[in-house]
């Protein structure tokens, strides 16, 4: 026996005055789910052959109405979770159970990765960022946990014809692109802090309003965030950074005070200013930077997390060096190595991996380097030694030194861009001459060796960055010319 979602196929419709919201969404939602996720059929035959229910539900139901359905898809059932195991182990080539616990089984088929979870009522410590799990017996029940309606609806899939539940309004609450919750928005947070930072993800990712309610709840227990793991918060924090709009969640996390918990070098960059010492608001060209990262990002390949991270952080190290100038003015002297040691600390608590917290280490310490260059004054040793310690991340730094600019003044903006325009020449230059991006000394550790006659030492090592560093002051040397120098080195170094 093969269930149908629908006798015909459907097209995506077209609201009648017949058509509700609900008769509306239904529809999208099966449109959806049959041409992008066609294998969840067979499964929701399976259930039902054994006398169970089978319901898509949350974010994928949202985002199949949505007609965005990926290749991750959520279930709840009514099923215990070794019978949903024994159920999922005849359709998926592959099962784990490490979430059964929670009461959630995966499987793999094809593309599609499935994960489906029995029923769930659970009880939450206040003092603990876990749930103590208890099976529920109805959807119902089920959907009233979740963090917000639109992520509070199922679509039934083991019924004649597949039933839209939405004991919410989250269909309503979707068209209107607003965040609910459920219940009262203070017990939702309070029993799952990190839903306040969903909702800023939700914001980011969606361009969805919040409730005034929910923003309510977020300012009042705020302090609730710190009971979550740093890996929890980071996960969150990334994905609104690689949405399409982070301003918007992290502006909500900065007005409700949960910025200042997790991340609390961003509202402090929100620096009095007053008649006397003018500078630039240092929030809002942080955010205005950051936007402007994201629309250069087409040079690095699309959406990076470390050239979004660089940009939000780049300038933390300014309230610490604020000084203010006799007279009027303001300085901010080295906050490019303060805020490059501040952005290493903050990305080490939230437990980013190291490769990431050096690439951003790097770019906030070297995003400066550009200004001293001047009208174009650098010799090329000073460029050399610009590719040299960006080696890697040479077109991150390059987008985020752009993005830098912010600058109302279009006759200096303009000027900026032209400056930096002639460095990447001269750096394009260069590298077609002396291949920058591989640069060396012009004799390697093997060849000092052997010119010296002497074994491995830590003496090899600094004669190497001494040839190194008349690599880059002077460019390529003849073997005659490197031989030379290293020879005068080695008369005022070698030991006595």
């Amino acid at each position: 026996m093969r269930a149908s979602f629908d006798a015909q196929p459907l097209a995506l419709p077209i609201m009648t005055k017949q058509q509700g919201p609900q008769e509306l969404a239904i529809a999208l939602a099966i449109s959806t789910l049959r041409k992008e996720a066609p294998l969840a059929e067979d499964l929701a035959v399976l259930f039902k052959e054994s006398g169970h229910t089978l319901a898509l539900v949350g974010g994928p139901v949202r985002d199949a109405i949505l007609g965005r359905l990926g290749n991750d898809l959520d279930f709840t059932t009514s099923a215990r979770p070794d019978v949903t195991k024994s159920i999922l182990s005849k359709w998926a080539d592959a099962v784990w159970d490490t979430g059964a616990l929670f009461g959630t089984i995966a499987g793999k088929k094809g593309d599609v990765t499935v994960e489906v979870t029995t029923y769930r009522s659970d009880v939450y410590d206040p003092n603990s960022r876990k749930p103590d799990v208890d099976f529920g017996d109805s959807i119902i029940g089920d959907l009233g946990r979740r963090d917000f309606t639109v992520n509070a609806m199922a679509l039934e899939l083991t019924t004649p014809t597949p039933e839209f539940i939405d004991p919410f309004n989250g269909v309503t609450d979707l068209a209107k692109r607003v965040l609910r919750t459920p219940g009262t928005a203070t017990d939702s947070f309070s029993d799952d802090p990190l839903r306040m930072m969903r909702a800023a993800r939700f914001m980011s990712q969606l361009d969805f309003t919040v409730d005034a309610e929910v923003i309510a709840a977020m300012s009042s227990i705020a302090d609730r965030i710190s009971i979550i793991s740093a890996e929890r918060v980071r996960d969150e924090l990334t994905k609104i950074l690689l949405s399409d709009r982070p301003r918007l969640g992290l502006t909500l996390l900065v007005e409700t005070g949960i910025a200042a918990i997790v991340l609390p070098e961003l509202p402090m960059l929100k620096l009095e200013i007053d008649e006397h010492h003018h500078h630039k608001d240092v929030y809002e060209h942080t955010l205005t930077v950051l936007e402007q990262a994201i629309a250069l990002e087409d040079r690095i390949g699309g959406p990076d997390l470390v050239i979004r991270l660089a940009a939000l952080l780049h300038d933390i190290g300014k309230p610490k060096t604020r000084e203010l100038i006799p007279g009027g003015g303001v300085s901010f002297h080295h906050h490019e190595v303060v805020g490059a040691r501040l952005a290493k600390a903050r990305l080490k608590a939230l437990r980013f991996d190291n490769a990431t917290i050096d690439k951003v280490y790097t770019l906030v310490f070297l995003h400066l380097r550009f200004h001293g260059y001047g009208s174009g004054e650098w010799t090329d040793s000073a460029v050399r030694r610009y590719v040299r310690d960006a080696d890697e991340l040479l077109t991150h730094l390059h987008v985020l030194t752009r993005a830098d600019c912010t600058t109302r003044n279009a006759k200096k903006a303009a000027m900026l861009a032209t400056t930096y325009d002639s460095l990447e020449e001269r750096i394009a230059l260069l590298q077609e001459e002396e291949e920058l991006n591989a640069i060396r000394p012009d004799l390697d550790g093997n060849q000092i060796m052997e010119i010296l006659g002497v074994k491995p030492s830590p003496l090899i090592g600094k004669a190497y960055a001494h040839m190194l560093e008349i690599r880059l002051d002077r460019g390529p040397l003849s073997d005659e010319e490197a031989r030379r120098e290293l020879a005068l080195w080695w008369e005022a170094n070698a030991p006595k």
